[in-house]
């Protein structure tokens, strides 16, 4: 599995002439908890945002997001259903994941992907404070069946409770 937040800073690179046309700043996440598309960063104060749609993407490398050429790239009309993963008023990091029996399992800090950089989201990876990362580490939950994304938190089925496993945190996060 890969972390999410891997992608962000990356450079974005078309595959047609080498040229750098951006770097990723943030991941639209649908409904279906899976990556939707790129946000690229802006370089102008006042310019639309931009954003590549997954099926647009060539590859998602280590070191870079490959492109077929700048026509994937198309300007950013507010999507209701797309959430961002680290930016804006319906971000997923910073969440809490509440069960539906009212437990608190943690708040995101991250989510992950399948190894191969697949698009679907398989797991979340959960923080219950600063101090309790340093002394605990923080846990991995895996995608459930049925997970809500609502305003204020992600609703789980009661039984994700057992199924969170310990996640190594290096100091260096």
């Amino acid at each position: 599995m890969r972390k999410a937040h891997d992608l962000i800073g990356l450079p974005v690179i078309t595959v047609d002439s080498g040229k750098q046309i951006g770097q990723v700043k943030d991941l639209l996440i649908g409904p279906e908890w899976n990556i939707r598309g790129i946000v690229l960063e802006v370089k102008v104060w006042f310019s639309a945002l931009r954003y590549i749609p997954w099926e647009g993407i060539v590859a998602a490398g280590e070191d870079a997001i490959t492109i077929p050429n700048e026509t994937v790239i198309q300007e950013f009309e507010h999507v209701e259903e797309c959430h961002a993963l680290l930016d804006g008023s319906r971000k997923i990091k910073g969440l809490p994941i509440i069960t539906v029996g009212g437990h608190k399992l943690g708040v995101v800090e991250d989510v992950y992907l399948n190894q191969d950089w697949g698009k679907q989201i398989v797991g979340y990876e959960l923080s219950e404070g600063f101090i309790s990362d340093l002394k605990e580490g923080r846990r991995w939950l895996p995608v459930p069946d049925s997970a809500t994304k609502g305003e204020d938190a992600i609703i789980v089925p009661v039984h994700c409770a057992q199924e969170m496993e310990e996640l190594f945190v290096s100091k260096e996060e």
